[in-house]
Formats: C-alpha cells, sequence, structure tokens
C-alpha cells in the first residue's frame, strides 16, 4: 500500500512540472537577515516563455512619481529577451535583445533546498556571483536576465556571500489560466541602455529654472509690485536675476542637488556668484531690490559704514544661499583667443551640489535668484536645474522634522544696487543674536567662507583662519584654503600666463578657485541648548592698500531637527 502512494504521489509530480503553465515565486534578502524582510519576484511561464514581475507590489501603495511597472520577458525558443515599463499615463517602452552567449563553468554539483542542481561562479565588476541551476524540473525559468543562457530553472543566486535570491516555491497553474507572457505590442522600442536612462530620468523631479539667462551690467528696467510666477526679472543693473516658482512638497526621503552651468558671454573674469533663496518674512530682499536698498536693515561698522541684509533681525532673515559658486576666465566667449599645447578649453562650466538641508526652503512658494558681480555689458549665460531623486518607492508626506534658521550671509547679491561690501571683519566681527525654541536638537552651523581682494597683500591669495564664536567661547576654527585650482585650468581660456609657466587660475586662493563650487563646512553644535544665543564671526582681515580692499562673503544657515 505504502509503495502504490509512492508510485502515485510521483506521477503526480511528474504530471505537473510537465504542465504548460507555472508560477514560480522568488524571495530576495539578505544573509542572516530575517527572511521576512524581503522582496518577491513572481515568474509566470507558459512553455518556452516568461514574464518575471519584479514590483507589483509597490505598485499598489501610493508610488512616488515616476515608478513604472516593470516586466522582464525571456522568449527561450527565440532566444530573446524583453525589459518593459509601463507608467501611469499610459507609456510603454520595450527593449529587446538575444540571450547572452556566455559561457559560465561549472564548479560542481550540490544540492540545494531539495533539488539537485549545478553550481556556477563569476565575477561581475569585483562582485562574486554564484548560482544553483537545476535541470531536474525540465523547464528554463529565472529572474535574472543576463543569466539566462544557464539551461534549467535557477534555484539560488547569491552574491559576495551575503545578497540571496533563490526559488521559494513553484506550483503549476490550470492550462485555461490567464497568463501573459509576451510583451506590449505597441510599446515604444528602445535600446537597454536608452530604457536605462528614461527609467531614472522619469523618477527625478526636475524643475528648470533659468535657462541661458544672461546675468550682465547695464539693463535699466526697474520692477515694482508683486513678483510674477514663472517670469524672469532682472534687477541691480542686470547682474540679480529672480524668479517666482511654486515647488511641491516631497517625502522626506527625497534628496535635492541643484545643477548650475555658466559660460561667459562677453566678461573674462571670474567673478563671484551665488544662488540663493529670498525668505518670506515681513522685511526680505525683495523690498530692497523693488523699493530701493534703504528698506531693509543694516549694521554700521566702527568706521560708520552701512551693512544692509546681511544679519537676521526679528523681521528680516537674510538670503539663504544654495551654492555659492565662481565664475572661470571667460569659458565659451573668449575660446578661440590663446591656444595652448595639451589644453581643450570647455565650453561652459558644470556645477552640481547637494542641498537636501535647506529642503525647507524648497516647497511651496518659493523666490530663487542667481547672482554675478560684474560691470560687462556682455556678462554670463546662466542655465539652473533643480533635481530631487527618491530615497524610496512610496510617495508619503510627513510632518517636517527640519528646523532652520538663516543667521547671516555677507555675499553683497545687491552689490549693484548699494549694497556694500563686506570688508568690516578688520575692525568689526560679525554677530547675530538668536533664538532656538523648545524641541529642537541635533544643531549644526552650514558655513560657506571666501575671502577676496585680488592683488598680492590681498586675503584672496593669503590665509586667514575663521573663527566661529558661540556666546564668547570659539568652539571652531578653521582657514579655508584651496591648492587644487590648477586641476580646473581647461575652464579658463584668458587666464593670465606667467613667465614661470604658472597661470592665475592655478593659484591658491581663500576658499574658491576660479570655474569651482564652493562646498559648505558644517559646524556641529550638539551641546547648543534651546534659549537665546550670540554667534560671532572673526576674521582678522588685511588692511586695505590704496585704493584696494579685502573682503570677506560668509553664510551661514542653523540647520536642526524637531522632536
Amino acid at each position: 500500500m505504502k509503495k502504490t502512494s509512492v508510485i502515485i504521489a510521483l506521477l503526480s509530480l511528474s504530471l505537473n512540472l510537465s504542465a504548460q503553465k507555472h508560477e514560480l515565486t522568488y524571495q530576495s534578502y539578505t544573509k542572516d537577515v530575517a527572511k521576512q524582510d524581503t522582496s518577491l519576484t513572481i515568474i509566470y511561464r507558459n512553455q518556452d516563455e516568461i514574464s518575471i514581475q519584479g514590483n507589483e507590489d509597490l505598485m499598489q501603495f501610493n508610488p512616488i512619481q515616476g515608478l513604472a511597472h516593470e516586466t522582464l520577458y525571456i522568449n527561450y525558443a527565440t532566444k530573446n529577451l524583453y525589459r518593459q515599463l509601463e507608467y501611469q499615463n499610459s507609456e510603454a517602452y520595450l527593449a529587446t535583445s538575444t540571450i547572452p552567449d556566455n559561457t559560465l563553468e561549472i564548479e560542481g554539483e550540490e544540492e540545494v533546498n531539495g533539488y539537485k542542481c549545478k553550481k556556477y561562479r563569476t565575477s561581475i565588476n569585483s562582485n562574486t556571483i554564484e548560482l544553483w541551476v537545476t535541470e531536474d524540473l525540465k523547464m528554463n525559468a529565472t529572474p535574472i536576465l543576463q543569466f539566462a543562457n544557464l539551461p534549467g530553472v535557477l534555484i539560488k543566486f547569491q552574491r559576495n556571500g551575503s545578497s540571496i535570491t533563490e526559488l521559494s516555491t513553484i506550483k503549476p497553474l490550470n492550462k485555461k489560466a490567464k497568463i501573459n507572457t509576451q510583451p506590449l505590442a505597441n510599446a515604444t522600442q528602445v535600446t537597454f541602455r536608452e530604457l536605462d536612462q528614461i527609467e531614472k530620468d522619469k523618477k527625478v523631479i526636475t524643475t528648470h529654472i533659468f535657462n541661458k539667462q544672461r546675468i550682465h551690467w547695464g539693463d535699466t528696467t526697474h520692477h515694482q509690485g508683486s513678483m510674477p510666477f514663472d517670469t524672469t526679472i532682472h534687477f541691480a543693473g542686470g547682474t540679480l536675476i529672480l524668479k517666482r516658482i511654486n515647488l511641491q512638497v516631497l517625502p522626506e526621503h527625497y534628496q535635492l542637488f541643484a545643477e548650475l552651468t555658466t559660460q561667459s558671454s562677453g566678461d573674462a573674469y571670474d567673478r563671484t556668484g551665488s544662488i540663493f533663496i529670498i525668505p518670506q518674512d515681513s522685511i526680505t530682499l525683495y523690498d530692497a531690490l523693488t523699493k530701493g536698498i534703504e528698506n531693509i536693515p543694516y549694521f554700521t561698522s566702527k568706521k560708520e559704514n552701512k551693512y544692509q541684509g546681511m544679519i537676521a533681525t526679528p523681521h528680516y532673515s537674510p538670503v539663504v544661499e544654495l551654492i555659492r559658486f565662481f565664475t572661470p576666465f571667460g569659458v565659451g566667449h573668449f575660446n578661440d583667443r590663446v591656444q595652448i599645447d595639451g589644453l581643450e578649453w570647455q565650453e561652459e562650466v558644470y556645477y552640481k551640489q547637494e542641498i537636501t538641508d535647506l529642503k525647507p526652503f524648497l516647497q511651496g512658494d518659493v523666490l530663487i535668484g542667481a547672482f554675478i558681480g560684474n560691470y560687462d555689458g556682455g556678462g554670463h549665460l546662466l542655465s539652473l536645474d533643480l533635481k530631487a531623486y527618491p530615497g524610496d518607492y512610496v510617495n508619503q508626506i510627513t510632518p517636517q522634522r527640519q528646523w532652520t534658521l538663516p543667521l547671516f550671509n555677507t555675499c553683497n547679491v545687491m552689490e549693484m544696487a548699494g549694497q556694500n561690501y563686506p570688508h568690516f571683519f578688520d575692525t568689526d566681527t560679525l554677530s547675530v543674536t538668536f533664538e532656538i525654541p523648545e524641541g529642537v536638537n541635533k544643531l549644526k552651523l552650514r558655513y560657506i567662507s571666501t575671502g577676496h581682494g585680488g592683488w598680492g597683500g590681498g586675503d584672496e591669495f593669503n590665509p586667514k583662519p575663521n573663527n566661529i564664536i558661540i556666546d564668547d567661547t570659539i568652539i571652531y576654527q578653521y582657514t579655508p584654503w584651496r591648492e587644487d585650482c590648477g586641476r580646473y585650468r581647461e575652464w579658463n581660456p584668458v587666464s593670465g600666463n606667467f613667465w614661470n609657466g604658472l597661470s592665475s587660475s592655478d593659484l591658491s586662493r581663500s576658499g574658491w578657485c576660479p570655474g569651482t563650487a564652493t562646498q559648505p563646512t558644517y559646524i556641529y553644535l550638539d551641546e547648543l541648548t534651546p534659549g537665546k544665543h550670540t554667534i560671532k564671526v572673526a576674521i582678522p582681515q588685511g588692511k586695505a592698500e590704496g585704493g584696494s580692499f579685502s573682503a570677506w562673503s560668509v553664510s551661514g544657515v542653523l540647520i536642526g531637527d524637531k522632536k
């Protein structure tokens, strides 16, 4: 009786395996981590055709913008591979190729999860790949396209001994079961490489801000009244451009980046530039732009000079700097002026910087500006995009946990409209009193500093320590200094060349190089408690010589977490 039962069971298994349609479930997990924290991949098989469903579960839960329903297909009869993306707006793209012929050496035979398998091993991009494949099931199936050439069913895949994908269940389906194992006939045909780029681009939320906008001296227009949306307006004689936009509120997992390009449109010199946000307070820099510089708060130095809009007051916040950048010597416009063997001038300069820490300023109604200090009629062309990259697949908005407070910004973006140069550090410290509310912790100061004064004794070419003082205690001291400026020679076609073989753009500078962005320094203030505090910035600025003077452009934003 027992022998007969065994024969019937084996006959039933054989009939099931010979069925035309099957459903195979694969489980992916990390070794030594609980298997319930896994992702599942479902394969549907119809004879020699299979479809691989990788993210069906994600599409059911409020997915992020640009997430596609992905299906992979393998046709073992025609030896074709397919990758298909379907978007919610009915767009569909399909990439096709043939099953690769790469041959993997068999390392041996092992039993895995009850299956007799051949073990294969290979290395891809320094990753050790191990695969266990069985031919006993009399069919072909794998959830990984690049190994579709291996005969049989993939039972287990392992990368670097830790990342594992293995067959969890296999079950026959009724021959009348409706499964789709063929790609869409009306999908747009692209290459695999093009499809990869389409998938990435659609997940990234890109906001185009400025496109080849000219920033130059000589614009005599004077805008008054409220700022319209989605319109670029020039201020300060044309050296500052401003745009009002509406940015969507994003889930916390998104990372934000600014992408910027500049090129000369007539100006040959290295200039200070800044991308910034105007905070929405009762008094703003926009009041100064439309009504005059006297409409924003100022402080007076010991020399009786006024410095407008540079420090926070109870009713005014200085502009929040996203990127401090510097144009090179004439890239683009002057590329044909000088030819140097071994150098090929670039057409424009590209800057990319993460600005995730400033996310609270980059949602809703936003005034975003760009400044390049110059007195040239041709000036510079500037383009700016904001890009948001998801860190998860779910579009879940949570309460804002980040707390921010703009403290100071001495980069005089209204230079050509009367805002003074920040040359007060020789006699004064920059001082701001501020208050931290209850429930805010993990504080840090996002600090940017660059020194200026472009002659031999000027602070551009002489290292000077920056002292950050809170409540009369020096909590941080460092010297902003760049010694890698020679790396960017190909962005500086009309930089002066010296008798000794160096170029002006090669010279080390106080926190910047021509054609680069200055990276923020983060000063951690974990011990700062709620209540009132005073922050000071002290820099031993050099003395003026003749008509030349030194100046320091520093900006600081306090960032913390709300409990």
